[in-house]
């Protein structure tokens, strides 16, 4: 929907999706292959931010497209409270 629209804040809205995507793989590195659950946490934090910029970024486009990603948020949400009760259960 974004991908379509006719709105000149397109492009700003599709580049804070692609690096959202991009952190999103980067903290599947660094928390499952390198361990760093600390490290992890704090880069699930800025993904959690970038999230949110791409939340109002696509409402601003298109409503539905910003609501149909509040699930995701939620779900970033939970996974840095598990990611951060396991650095702090095993330091």
């Amino acid at each position: 929907m974004i991908y379509m629209a006719k709105n000149e804040e397109k492009f700003a809205a599709l580049v804070v999706y692609l690096l959202q995507l991009v952190f999103n793989f980067l903290w599947l590195l660094i928390y499952f292959n390198l361990g760093q659950l600390l490290f992890a946490f704090v880069w699930l934090v800025i993904l959690w931010m970038l999230i949110l910029v791409m939340i109002v970024s696509f409402y601003r486009i298109n409503k539905a497209s910003g609501y149909l990603q509040i699930p995701y948020l939620v779900w970033v949400t939970f996974a840095g409270y598990l990611n951060l009760a396991l650095y702090l259960l095993n330091r």
